[in-house]
């Protein structure tokens, strides 16, 4: 059983007779005598695809679901669908974008860790690495020296991902970038 304090960003559990992947929750603890903490979570159907957007009580419990995970390789997109390769059968999938959830925006060629995630043989969803490699394609000039703190600024990476970078990443540097919640980890070295 999965108890709300074991609540993470890819964590697969049985919600509402379906089997569902948490995409993004928050935590708010009431401050009245008595109140519980509350998870607003985000959570996507891996049968329908459909999103829940619900909070849950702590101390509620969910049954895990039976699922099998095999490593995976990119191969293309054609825009409306992308297409892997299970690396242990050799067999190639593909995903909609209502399957990838925007996880398509970390997809470069070449991007080694992600995982299909399959449910009766079937696969449902694609895992991606905690971190990718993207290209800076657009972003402002670095002014040296115009402040004492760490400023951010918006950029583009190659894929089209909108990320908050430091002042001094420019145009063509390439960066490390959390899957699960879009922030700038690192430059790549």
């Amino acid at each position: 059983m999965i108890d709300t304090t074991n609540f993470k960003k890819g964590l697969c559990l049985v919600y509402r007779d379906e089997p569902c992947i948490i995409v993004d929750y928050t935590v708010s603890t009431p401050t009245a005598r008595g109140g519980n903490t509350i998870f607003k979570t985000k959570l996507r159907n891996l049968k329908t695809g459909q999103l829940y957007n619900d909070a849950i009580r702590s101390g509620e419990k969910f049954g895990d679901v039976d699922l099998e995970r095999h490593n995976a390789s990119y191969l293309y997109s054609d825009g409306s669908r992308w297409y892997f390769m299970d690396d242990e059968s050799f067999e190639q999938f593909d995903l909609g974008a209502e399957d990838m959830g925007g996880d398509e925006l970390y997809i470069t060629d070449g991007l080694e860790g992600m995982q299909a995630m399959l449910i009766d043989g079937i696969v449902v969803s694609i895992q991606l690495p905690l971190t990718v490699g993207l290209e800076v394609v657009e972003c402002d000039p670095s002014i040296k020296g115009a402040t004492a703190q760490a400023q951010l600024k918006p950029a583009v990476c190659s894929t089209g991902l909108r990320v908050q970078v430091p002042a001094y990443v420019e145009i063509g540097t390439r960066i490390r970038v959390d899957t699960r919640d879009a922030h700038f980890v690192e430059r790549e070295k």
